[in-house]
């Protein structure tokens, strides 16, 4: 067998990737090498790097609940394993639903209950009760998890993989590829980079690559901001809060984190990665001031631009085997959860290269053959 037929490019260096790398070095008996594609060393426009981190159990999709349980048992364990502390913390999400939404909110409630999640549902009188500083105006029933979600230092856990995994005998390559082959990769510096498998793992720009083999990826950039506040008297003790207009908001320190999902027209795919402060004007704030008194004088202190790897056709990610190229795997697509499911996606793909199959937990239901095969896998709960 040839040295080139024994390793594996991993096409990205993020949380994904290098979470992959990792894992794969970890394997027992695999003794392949491995290589990490990452066209930016820097990391300054990488989604790893801009996400706001944070991981939740409340998903529609029993496997994204899977994914986020084995992730939020590795954060806590990640002095132990990565020898860095993250910072977790658990308040919880609390999800707002209008009466328009409360259908929807019970549906997943049911799913999030039969997989044994710590999620209450709250009536208005008991939403008030729990949080006295939530303005219960339009709210039919909130959704509150008490266990097991929160926040955490996602660019810390990124170059915490990226450490071991160099450490482990990954080596990093500052390049990029322009064209994915189903025996490697042709490199922008020049030449081709030869390999048994490829990893896609590029994020935002997924798709775009995807392309250049002619392989039809629904992975496309789409631009969120987010934006840092500050108040004069804090509210008390605040989960990760979405209100039903779509804007979300959690602590951050001693300040807050918001956001939202931008208007209809107004989220093209590539967009400039320059902050939309009109959000802020428009939509952030006015949704805050209503459903938080202390926000109605929130100030901006800071805001910053980052990019989901947004899955067009189903919101969930693609993970595993090309059906017509076995070299090449998917690790893409995650929708704005593909930092808190970097621990779990990297240990799947890593046994499913070196063992050929999933041996912890199977992702098979994200595979690429839904795709192809006009099945979506809808995740109905996206932020």
């Amino acid at each position: 067998m040839s040295e080139a037929s024994m390793r594996v490019v991993i096409v990205g260096g993020g949380a994904v990737g290098s979470s992959i790398a990792w894992h794969l070095k970890a394997q027992e008996g695999y003794a392949g090498e491995v290589v990490v594609l990452e066209r930016d060393p820097t990391y300054a426009r990488a989604s790893s790097s801009l996400s706001a981190s944070s991981i939740r159990q409340q998903f529609s999709t029993p496997l994204n609940i899977h994914l986020s349980r084995f992730g939020i048992g590795f954060l806590r364990r990640a002095p132990e394993l990565l020898g860095v502390d993250l910072g977790l913390r658990e308040p919880g999400y609390l999800f707002l639903a209008s009466p328009a939404g409360e259908a929807v909110l019970r549906a997943n409630h049911a799913v999030q209950a039969a997989e044994g999640c710590a999620i209450e549902l709250l009536e208005p009188d008991a939403l008030r009760a729990r949080f006295p500083w939530i303005s219960g105006e339009g709210v039919r029933l909130a959704s509150h998890g008490v266990a097991n979600e929160g926040w955490f230092d996602g660019p810390a856990l990124m170059q915490a993989f990226r450490r071991k995994a160099r450490e482990a005998g990954a080596r990093y390559l500052a390049d990029e590829a322009v064209r994915l082959r189903p025996d490697g990769v042709d490199l922008l510096a020049g030449g081709r980079l030869e390999a048994g498998t490829v990893v896609l793992a590029a994020g935002a720009w997924s798709g775009a690559l995807a392309a250049t083999a002619g392989i039809d990826l629904p992975v496309e950039p789409r631009r969120r901001s987010v934006f840092v506040f500050d108040v004069r008297k804090p509210p008390g003790q605040t989960p990760l809060t979405i209100d039903p207009s779509g804007t979300w908001f959690r602590p951050e320190g001693r300040f807050y984190l918001g956001g939202t999902t931008p208007a209809e027209g107004n989220d093209p795919a590539g967009a400039p990665l320059e902050v939309q402060h009109q959000e802020w004007d428009e939509m952030v704030w006015p949704a805050l001031a209503a459903r938080v008194a202390a926000f109605e004088a929130a100030k901006v202190v800071n805001a910053w631009a980052g990019y989901y790897e947004y899955n067009t056709f189903d919101h969930n990610g693609i993970v595993g085997r090309h059906p017509a190229v076995e070299s090449l795997v998917f690790a893409t697509g995650f929708s704005g959860h593909g930092m808190q499911q970097s621990p779990a996606v990297g240990r799947a793909v890593a046994e499913l290269i070196a063992h050929g199959a999933y041996r912890s937990l199977d992702l098979g239901q994200f595979g690429y053959e839904r795709i192809s095969a006009g099945r979506p896998i809808r995740e109905l709960n996206v932020v």
